[in-house]
């Protein structure tokens, strides 16, 4: 039986319907499958240890230690089956638990540079740089660091490698750790 003309307004969507119905562009969906790649590369390049502290599902998992694996062509594949994957996961957790494994490494970045300043601080300085320390860190052993700034010193003049310098970065370190 043939449809008659009030059955073709059927095939339509009603006004009410249409509201309901969000439109995606394709660009947009491209978009957000080259963000959820990006996503999946960013998990391969990240340490065994670093893995572990992302919730990650055992498939998710197991692809990412293949893809780390692999190389070429087929680690592209496997980027892009990561991508796939990602797309029927809740990604909010992931990207959460990224961030702030980022967040971290950031932090630990600039306390190092301050640590290195006042390294060259110290070598370069006098006994005031040393209270400064003493009163950064009240567990500093004020003998032992004048021991590794006088050897720094020496080491410097001799253009032997610097060892002490090294050393009071490791003390500064291990102090700033234990605070």
């Amino acid at each position: 039986m043939a449809k008659q003309p009030e059955d073709w307004l059927n095939d339509y969507p009603t006004e009410e319907e249409e509201e309901e119905i969000i439109w995606v562009s394709k660009s947009e969906i491209k978009r957000d499958a080259e963000a959820l790649k990006k996503l999946g590369a960013e998990l391969v390049d990240l340490s065994k240890n670093a893995l572990e502290r992302i919730p990650l599902d055992e498939d998710l998992l197991a692809a990412i230690e293949l893809a780390q694996k692999i190389k070429r062509e087929g680690h592209r594949r496997q980027l892009q089956l990561i991508g796939k994957m990602l797309r029927a996961r809740d990604v909010e957790p992931i990207t959460t638990a990224l961030d702030k494994l980022k967040n971290r490494h950031n932090q630990q970045t600039a306390l190092f540079h301050k640590l290195e300043e006042l390294r060259d601080k110290l070598v370069n300085g006098n006994d005031e740089v040393i209270d400064e320390v003493v009163e950064l860190f009240p567990q500093t052993d004020r003998q032992q660091i004048r021991t590794l700034i006088r050897n720094a010193k020496k080491e410097k003049v001799a253009n032997k490698p610097p060892k002490s310098y090294r050393q009071i970065f490791q003390y500064l370190k291990d102090m700033a750790e234990s605070t």
